[in-house]
């Protein structure tokens, strides 16, 4: 599964992390700076330890699972 991340700093100089499942590729770099320009301008999401105050970075994570019988 892949997941997109939106990564943050907050008040305390803190990394905070929005996940996103199952994001559109190809990504588009400059949506992506517009929407987390707007989260951190119209201060939607807080930390506890204070509120958004800037973007740090974004990226796309994939993770695999493989189960295994036992």
């Amino acid at each position: 599964m892949k997941k997109l991340e939106l990564k943050f700093l907050d008040q305390d100089n803190r990394i905070v992390t929005i996940s996103l499942d199952d994001p559109v590729e190809p990504v588009d770099p400059a949506l992506i700076t517009q929407a987390m320009d707007t989260i951190v301008t119209e201060n939607c999401f807080f930390s506890s330890h204070g509120d958004l105050v800037a973007k740090k970075d974004a990226r796309i994570v994939e993770r695999n699972v493989i189960e295994i019988d036992l």
